[in-house]
C-alpha cells in the first residue's frame, strides 16, 4: 500500500495510530513515510485503552528502534459524540482526554473505525484488494465501504474537490431486510428475542453463530455449538449441509445490505468489503449468492451489475486511514 501523499507528520517525528475494534486493537508507529513495529493485541486482555496502548509503547521504547511519538490517531469501533468513549462491542469505557494526558501525547485524534478504513481506500494498490464481479469504477464516483468482523462497519467516500471526504455512519444497525421465505422466517424468530433485529445482528462473528443455532431450530433439531470459524471451516471443506446454508445465507444477506449501500450513496466508484470475516473466504465468497443478491434490485439491477465490489486484502489498511485522518476533514473527535 503506497504512503499517504500529504498526511505525514514532520519528518522527524513519530506518530502513534491505533486501530481498535471490538476483539483486538492493532497498535503501529508511522515514521518517515512506513508503518512501524504493527503489534495487535486482545483487548479482553487489558482493563481500558490507556491500559493497552501503554503496554505498547513501553515495548517500543525497550525496543529503542523508534522516536517516541508525541501524537496519536486512534480508529475506534463507535458512534463519537465528545470526550467520552464507550466501544460498542467489548468493555473499554474512557475519556478521550484522561487518555491523552495518560499517554503523554501532545495530541491524540479519534475517528470511527470504518472512517479510517475509507481514507484508506484511495490508497489501495491493485495488489490491495480483489474484485468480485461488476465493471470499472467510475472515476471520483461515491465509495460505498462494508465490512463484517465482531460487528458490522459502514462508511462512504465523496469527493469534494482535491480530496476525499469519508462519512462517519452507524449503518450496520439498519433493520436486517428479507427477500426469501426462510429469511423471513429467521427474522420472525429473532424477533422473539430481540426487539430490533438489525443487518449488524446477523452480519458478524457472533451473528454467524446465531444464524447456525437459528436454522438448526427452524428445523426442530439440536446442534453442537460452533464457533463462527469452524461454522466457516465446515461449510468452505467438509461440505455439512446446515454449515454451508449459514454461511450461504450470510453471503446472502451482505449482498443485500451492501447493495442497498450502493444504491443510497450511488457508489459507481465501487464498494469496498473490509472486516475479518470476508477476506479470510477466499474463492468461496466468489462463488457465494452475494453478488447475485448485490445485484437483484428490480429497475436497478443493471446500475448495482456494472458496480464492481472489491475486497480489501490489504494487511492493516486502516492505520494507513489513520494517517490520512490528519489532513482530512472527515468527522472526528480531538482529545483535549
Amino acid at each position: 500500500m503506497p504512503a499517504p501523499a500529504d498526511a505525514e507528520p514532520a519528518a522527524d517525528a513519530a506518530l502513534l495510530v491505533a486501530d481498535l475494534g471490538g476483539t483486538h486493537a492493532r497498535f503501529g508507529i508511522w515514521h518517515q513515510r512506513r508503518m512501524h513495529a504493527v503489534q495487535v493485541l486482545r483487548c479482553a486482555d487489558y482493563h481500558d485503552l490507556a491500559a493497552a496502548a501503554g503496554q505498547y509503547l513501553a515495548s517500543q521504547r525497550v525496543a529503542g528502534q523508534l522516536p517516541a511519538p508525541a501524537c496519536g490517531v486512534f480508529a475506534v469501533a463507535t458512534p463519537l459524540a465528545g470526550d467520552h468513549i464507550a466501544l460498542t462491542n467489548n468493555s473499554w469505557n474512557f475519556s478521550a482526554a484522561t487518555t491523552r494526558r495518560a499517554l503523554k501525547l501532545e495530541r491524540l485524534v479519534f475517528l470511527n473505525d470504518f472512517t479510517a478504513l475509507a481514507l484508506a481506500v484511495p490508497q489501495l494498490s491493485a495488489g490491495d484488494r480483489r474484485q468480485v464481479g461488476g465493471g470499472a469504477p467510475l472515476a471520483d464516483g461515491p465509495i460505498a465501504v462494508v465490512g463484517p468482523g465482531t460487528g458490522l462497519g459502514v462508511s462512504g467516500l465523496v469527493r469534494a474537490g482535491e480530496r476525499w471526504l469519508a462519512l462517519q455512519s452507524d449503518g450496520g444497525h439498519v433493520t436486517l431486510p428479507a427477500t426469501t421465505p426462510r429469511e423471513s422466517a429467521v427474522i420472525a424468530a429473532l424477533r422473539r428475542q430481540y426487539p430490533h433485529v438489525s443487518a449488524e445482528r446477523m452480519l458478524c462473528g457472533q451473528g454467524l453463530m446465531l444464524l447456525y443455532r437459528t436454522l438448526a431450530e427452524l428445523d426442530g433439531v439440536s446442534v453442537e455449538a460452533l464457533a463462527a470459524e469452524e461454522i466457516t471451516r465446515r461449510a468452505v471443506g467438509d461440505g455439512e449441509q446446515r454449515c454451508r446454508e449459514t454461511l450461504a445465507m450470510f453471503c446472502a444477506w451482505l449482498g443485500n445490505v451492501a447493495g442497498n449501500l450502493a444504491l443510497t450513496l450511488d457508489a459507481r466508484g465501487g464498494v469496498y468489503i473490509g472486516g475479518g470475516i470476508v477476506p479470510l473466504l477466499g474463492p468461496y465468497f466468489d462463488a457465494s449468492p452475494f453478488r447475485q443478491c448485490f445485484e437483484a434490485k428490480g429497475r436497478y439491477a443493471a446500475l448495482l451489475t456494472a458496480i464492481p465490489v472489491y475486497i480489501i486484502t490489504a494487511e492493516n489498511p486502516a492505520l494507513i486511514g489513520c494517517v490520512q485522518a490528519l489532513s482530512n476533514l472527515s468527522p472526528r473527535v480531538e482529545a483535549g
